[in-house]
């Protein structure tokens, strides 16, 4: 065998009786009892076993890196690969650019498979080659230390930058992670607000003057939380495939998305007392779409822009927001001539429409059409959002627990609280594992006005 070979070896050894231990360890504390004379000298000799395979991967490692840099190049190969590759034998050459958030999604999945053992879940780890912070992560959650050991804080800052890269996949997806300038404050922070103004008019000579009074009151943004649960066979979190890791990734960041776009711009959503905030429409009185052509976009953006003016609101940090379907078929618009519209209108990375950003998401609940007056055609929804004017408080991560021991109600409405007919599903005795995420977000609108949109918008050339 050669170097690489011998080392694949060792590590599969290794493993192998680190597996043994822990299952010794398991049986004497689902006995209550310590270790008998016959199960302490097996983990004494697996444990011995391990520290002589981590001195001899050392040696090991050393001569692969020894080899590999006297090892003349050719044709961009070691000589050791190009030996092989005239033998016949598929050289793989692994890179680093895995999806965004693979790190962190192996970090979840090292936890469940491990069923909660961080042991077990470190040498799991140990097997992603491309991901080594994982299992630094893992190591750094079994061994104490100092805050002035190097090696404890790295690994720390490695478990933020994970965590980070979560959020960072998550956010371009959102409406609210692509807004720029949305004014951010701390949570549970109180901000005095300006209501009302002092009294001043045109007094004549010898008359008394006004006396006036300012109104305040004050704004603060709760911990409010979304969160979920997404409930896997064990079979399936065992699978260590590239196509079961998008799958867990890719459902927690579309499901999360979703849900919050929703929350923020649906006129339906109020608030709720010490849970959820009120979107950013709630209570706004719509322009109700005037047609669908050109003509009565323009009329319709300008009653939108007259009611910012009415609200003393700039159009300065104004964004638009409106579907993916919407933008393009205003970008598609033309005239007589087959001339665009709208000039300027574009529906890539970079869109605007009438000088201003636009934040395009199939996220916005779509209005099915009211009866009655005043009518409201079937359509989508426009927004005109003052970005400065909305306050936000996110803490920019999403916290992730495993279990396989919780009860859960498997339930998309569960009741709270449980009563005697509930029915509650023990995740261990399914052979299940539960993964819980959540998110701590708040917003609100820092003036009433900060917000217009136009309802029933389906705007398109005739």
């Amino acid at each position: 065998m050669n170097i690489a070979e011998q080392i694949r070896a060792f590590e599969q050894k290794r493993a192998g009786l680190v597996a043994a231990n822990a299952t010794i360890m398991q049986k004497a504390a689902d006995a209550g009892a310590t270790l008998d004379q016959q199960q302490a000298e097996e983990f004494d000799g697996n444990q011995a076993d391990v520290t002589a395979i981590d001195e001899h991967l050392k040696r090991l490692r050393s001569a692969e890196k020894s080899a590999g840099a006297a090892a003349a190049p050719v044709g961009g190969q070691s000589a050791e690969e190009a030996g092989q590759a005239r033998a016949g034998v598929r050289v793989e050459v692994k890179g680093m650019n895995l999806p965004k958030g693979t790190a962190f999604t192996r970090y979840v999945m090292a936890l469940g498979r491990s069923k909660g053992n961080l042991m077990q879940a470190a040498e799991i780890a140990r097997g992603w080659d491309d991901t080594p912070q994982v299992e630094t992560v893992l190591k750094a959650a079994v061994a104490a230390g100092t805050t002035t050991d190097p090696n404890w804080a790295k690994p720390l800052v490695e478990y933020q930058n994970m965590a980070s890269e979560f959020a960072e996949l998550l956010r371009p997806a959102t409406i609210i992670g692509r807004i720029q300038g949305l004014r951010r404050i701390p949570f549970n922070t109180k901000i005095p607000r300006q209501t009302g103004g002092s009294t001043v008019q045109w007094v004549g000579q010898g008359a008394p003057k006004p006396v006036g009074k300012l109104a305040f009151d004050q704004i603060s943004l709760g911990m409010s939380k979304a969160s979920g649960i997404v409930v896997l066979s064990d079979e399936l979190v065992r699978s260590s495939t590239p196509s079961a890791e998008e799958l867990v990734r890719q459902d927690m960041i579309g499901q999360t998305a979703m849900f919050l776009d929703g929350q923020f711009v649906d006129p339906a959503v109020a608030a709720v007392q010490d849970v959820s905030p009120a979107s950013v429409t709630n209570g706004v009185t719509p322009i109700i779409a005037s047609g669908t052509d050109a003509d009565a976009l323009r009329a319709d953006a300008r009653k939108l822009m007259a009611a910012f003016v009415a609200a003393n609101m700039s159009l300065s940090t104004a964004v638009w927001v409106m579907t993916e379907t919407q933008l393009l078929s205003i970008s598609l618009m033309t005239n007589a001539l087959g001339q665009p519209e709208f000039a300027g209108t574009n529906a890539g990375p970079d869109a605007k429409f009438m000088g201003l950003p636009v934040i395009a998401s199939e996220n916005i609940p779509a209005q099915p059409g009211v009866a009655g007056p005043p009518i409201v055609p079937a359509g989508s929804r426009m927004l005109l959002v003052k970005a400065s004017e909305v306050l936000l408080a996110d803490d920019g991560e999403t916290v992730i627990d495993v279990s396989r021991e919780a009860s859960l109600q498997m339930d998309s409405s569960p009741a709270n609280p449980p009563t005697q007919t509930t029915v509650m599903v023990s995740l261990w005795q399914m052979n299940m594992v539960g993964i819980r995420a959540e998110r701590f977000i708040n917003w609100a609108k820092r003036r009433a006005g900060a917000v217009q949109y136009i309802d029933g918008a389906a705007y398109t050339t005739l």
